[in-house]
């Protein structure tokens, strides 16, 4: 009983700021401001207030909320254990058996044969430093 007077008085001051605020030509803002007031008066013919105060204060109520939350715990628990673990044990033998097989096995092989490297020429000194360069840029034809 208490509740549902409390939002009336509470829609009855919105709707009262909301013709002020129209008087002073904010139609917008008077609007939007007669639409929040509504709410707590729709929630009052509707029975929602009602259903939330006894809610509130029901002991059942709350122990079905926390068995709810019990619930949620669980749920999000064992996701987790799952994710670390690898996925089901579908998953994880799915997984091993995607490992053993190459898809390519001579993919690792390398495809130039052995590197064909010349002796790099000990250096004389600081005039010897770019001929390095020198002989990178004539092997890419630069």
């Amino acid at each position: 009983m208490i509740a549902e007077t409390v939002c009336s008085a509470v829609a009855a001051a919105g709707l009262g700021i909301a013709a002020v605020t129209a008087y002073r030509k904010r139609f917008l803002a008077a609007a939007r401001l007669a639409a929040y007031s509504l709410v707590p008066l729709g929630l009052v013919m509707t029975g929602v207030v009602d259903w939330v105060a006894d809610t509130a204060f029901s002991p059942t109520a709350w122990a079905g909320f926390g068995v709810l939350g019990a619930s949620w715990l669980l749920f999000v628990s064992t996701r987790a254990v799952e994710r670390r673990r690898g996925g089901t044990r579908k998953e994880r033998k799915a997984a091993r058996s995607a490992q053993t097989e190459a898809v390519a096995p001579a993919a690792s092989a390398p495809s130039l044969g052995p590197a064909t490297r010349p002796a790099a020429a000990p250096r004389a000194g600081a005039g010897d430093d770019f001929s390095d360069i020198e002989a990178i840029l004539k092997k890419h034809g630069i």
